[in-house]
């Protein structure tokens, strides 16, 4: 899913937002639901969401094993090969998701939602 300024979309699943009192931890003055299904238009992408540490650490071996498995021992090779497996289902996931994005959005509600995650919204 490509989010571009412009884009119409609708909110994919409920989300509520809790506010506190400044220097009051836990004291909640109020809270705001918004509905499933609720449309709006995208007004900036704010910028790509970080990797997640299992992407970061994949990257990582990955590149070490690249550059420098040749020169390594057989069983460090093997270990780091390993190491590399466990984390492959994670690299093919981030790979398949593509570009992770949040994004301001203005709901035709008059609300606007901003750093909104890209995974709770749908293009129309």
């Amino acid at each position: 899913m490509t989010l571009e300024e412009g884009r119409r979309v609708r909110l994919a699943e409920d989300l509520a937002i809790g506010g506190a009192l400044a220097g009051e931890p836990g004291a909640v003055v109020g809270f705001l639901s918004l509905g499933a299904g609720i449309e709006g238009t995208v007004e900036r992408v704010n910028g790509e969401l970080p990797d997640s540490q299992e992407v970061r650490e994949y990257q990582r071996l990955k590149a070490l094993l690249d550059d420098y498995g040749h020169t390594m021992p057989e069983a460090s090779r093997e270990r780091l090969a390993a190491e590399i497996a466990e984390l492959e289902p994670h690299w093919a996931a981030h790979r398949g998701r593509g570009r992770r994005v949040t994004v301001r959005v203005r709901w035709d509600n008059g609300f606007v939602l901003d750093e909104a995650h890209q995974d709770v919204l749908a293009l129309l």
